[in-house]
């Protein structure tokens, strides 16, 4: 996904490059352990998709300003801080196919490296005369913890149904991808409407990249996907393919599969894999990823026709075409 990412990308390749270039400048300090850490976490930066989205929704709604490369920037060490951290809550060991930073130094240097992200973003926010951004990154930001608190609490509740788990994933993903397209819209003087259809366009997309994401966890290959996987599973989070299979599958199969998720076995992860994958869940968790996709594409279907707004279409079609 990420070449293919780079090869839609050419209508802000100099913005993404200057992106790339304020990161390295804004994260650089005086202490080289902390340089070390930052250097490893820029291995995570695959796709950039979040820049993408704040600098693409900028471009199809107006005009690109100073401005949106410093939200680009903010938005990604967002990003990178929410990686960091989840890769402690999971006790993940890969990530693009490289140590995780948890695994490598520790949970302490872990967490307080997504916080020194984290800080620097609004340190970075701040930088800009108006304090619109700086509310719309600290009310994101909160509603990241809120997703991610609203999971840790429904761990392990086999009863969990689909409606909050749409609202955990709307949280922890999908609202920071709709502000970056909000604040990429607003800093390019768009107007009140096409401002709210390319946040919509951006709360899609996040929905339908979170769903993708959870279905390969399920039925992806680690050499592929290039992350650990089977986490959720192993962490007593329930993801859309679950739900549905508890929901309704045979009721033989839904009783072996609530043993399976309350087992400790070594195997289990396999087990669940082999149970769900043949089963109609998966494809029902695809087919509401691809209806989430078409009403992204419908919310930016008014705006003027240029090669920004033909790439955010052709974008959101790659959410869910990633490679298992």
């Amino acid at each position: 996904m990420a070449l293919a990412l780079e090869a839609l990308a050419d209508c802000v390749k100099p913005q993404l490059d200057a992106v790339e270039k304020m990161f390295a400048r804004e994260l650089t300090s005086g202490v080289s352990c902390v340089n070390s850490l930052v250097k490893h976490v820029g291995r995570f930066r695959g796709k950039m998709l979040r820049p993408m989205l704040v600098l693409l929704a900028g471009k199809a709604s107006g005009k690109l300003e100073d401005a949106h490369i410093v939200l680009a920037t903010v938005v990604e060490m967002v990003h990178m801080a929410t990686l960091v951290h989840d890769d402690v809550l999971d006790e993940a060991e890969l990530r693009r196919k490289g140590a995780t930073i948890n695994h490598l130094r520790g949970n302490e240097a872990a967490v307080l490296l997504g916080d020194y992200l984290i800080s620097h973003s609004f340190h970075l926010c701040s930088s800009l005369d108006s304090q619109f951004a700086s509310r719309i990154i600290g009310r994101t930001t909160n509603q990241v913890c809120e997703g991610e608190l609203l999971q840790i609490h429904n761990r392990n509740n086999l009863d969990l149904d689909e409606e909050t788990y749409l609202q955990i994933i709307t949280c922890k993903t999908a609202a920071l991808c709709a502000a970056c397209c909000l604040l990429g819209a607003s800093f390019a003087g768009a107007d009140e409407t096409m401002t709210e259809n390319l946040r919509h366009y951006g709360l899609c997309v996040g929905t339908a990249f979170q769903i993708q994401d959870d279905i390969l966890d399920i039925v992806g290959q680690e050499s592929t996907v290039g992350k650990t996987l089977g986490i959720d599973v192993q962490k007593g989070k329930l993801t859309l393919p679950v739900i549905h299979f508890l929901r309704s599958a045979p009721r033989e199969h839904r009783v072996l599969l609530r043993s399976l998720l309350k087992s400790r076995d070594a195997d289990k992860v396999e087990r669940i894999r082999n149970l769900i994958i043949p089963s109609p869940s998966v494809r029902y968790a695809s087919a509401r990823s691809k209806l989430l996709i078409d009403r992204a594409r419908a919310a930016i279907g008014a705006l003027p026709d240029s090669p920004a707004r033909q790439i955010l279409d052709t974008l959101a079609e790659f959410v869910i075409s990633r490679p298992m």
